[in-house]
């Protein structure tokens, strides 16, 4: 482990005796640690501001604290700039093939619907929104501004925004989580506990459910009955042909995430193959959006 990051978490005022730090898998724009605090256990995050990828660090922990009061998220035990201190949460992290699972699927819905509604009323900042459509332009900008090795796709991932941003149309608006990756979700064998807030903000609730989607692989079947769970209704023509274009902003916001991060990203992850399984599936769920929906 790097010492001088051993030393800073072992600097910090929140602890009552010597730690021992161990260091935890996961996370692509921060480092994950288990601490031992005497007979208490916690996980800290550190992480700078991420202007590339439009993260700030100081909405990431009142999103934490806010879903932490919500019941949601572990407590938030301490923060300081770049240092996020919580409850460890003995459980199994999911994999894509967990959240697969029709019995966790079932319940990570209702996990989301209660995220969405009660964490803003424990929200105490500025708000941040998080619309995919204004994401997607950013990335756009710096892979022009990067050179990037896509840069000749651009022209193409512009139009189809567009087009993506005009099918979806008037939405509602929750507080969304906005990265739900299997890995977001620990279960401790009572209840389904929701981690990282790195992207949350305001946005519509079919982002998550398309993002939980597309990240997980669920079946076609497993989407529909998400989305009827979720509204508590059969889904209309309407509402389906928004929830697919989010779809597809979703991939195709991961791909160019992806692409940004081959570029600026210092960590030791294969950001090329991402980019291209993400790229494959974005063009899989498009092509089947344009066939049924165009």
């Amino acid at each position: 482990m790097n010492e001088v990051i051993e030393s800073k978490i072992a600097r910090l005022e929140c602890w009552k005796s010597a730690v021992q730090i161990e260091p935890l898998g996961g996370g692509m724009t921060n480092l994950n640690f288990k601490v031992t605090d005497g007979s208490q256990h916690y996980a800290v995050r550190l992480g700078d501001d991420d202007p590339v990828h439009l993260i700030s660090r100081s909405n990431e922990a009142e999103c934490c604290r806010a879903a932490g009061e919500s019941g949601v998220a572990p407590e938030l035990v301490y923060s300081e700039p770049g240092v996020l201190v919580v409850r460890f949460i003995v459980g199994k992290v999911f994999d894509e093939a967990d959240v697969r699972d029709d019995d966790n699927l079932r319940r990570i819905v209702e996990l989301l619907r209660h995220f969405h509604l009660e964490v803003p009323k424990n929200f105490r900042q500025v708000p941040v929104m998080f619309w995919v459509f204004q994401v997607l332009r950013h990335y756009q900008y710096l892979l022009k501004q990067g050179h990037s090795r896509y840069k000749d796709r651009l022209s193409d991932y512009a139009n189809i925004a567009s087009t993506l941003e005009t099918k979806v149309g008037k939405v509602d608006i929750v507080f969304g989580h906005n990265d739900l990756l299997a890995s977001n979700f620990i279960d401790d064998g009572e209840k389904i506990w929701l981690i990282d807030f790195d992207y949350a903000g305001f946005n519509s609730p079919l982002f998550d459910l398309s993002n939980l989607a597309s990240n997980n692989e669920l079946s076609a079947d497993q989407e529909v009955t998400m989305v009827e769970d979720y509204y508590g209704s059969s889904i209309n023509r309407e509402l389906w042909r928004s929830y697919y274009a989010m779809k597809c902003a979703s991939l195709l916001r991961e791909t160019l995430w992806s692409m940004v991060s081959e570029i600026h990203s210092e960590l030791d992850i294969d950001f090329s193959a991402y980019t291209v399984k993400n790229s494959e599936r974005f063009e899989q769920v498009f092509e089947e959006f344009q066939r049924d929906y165009q």
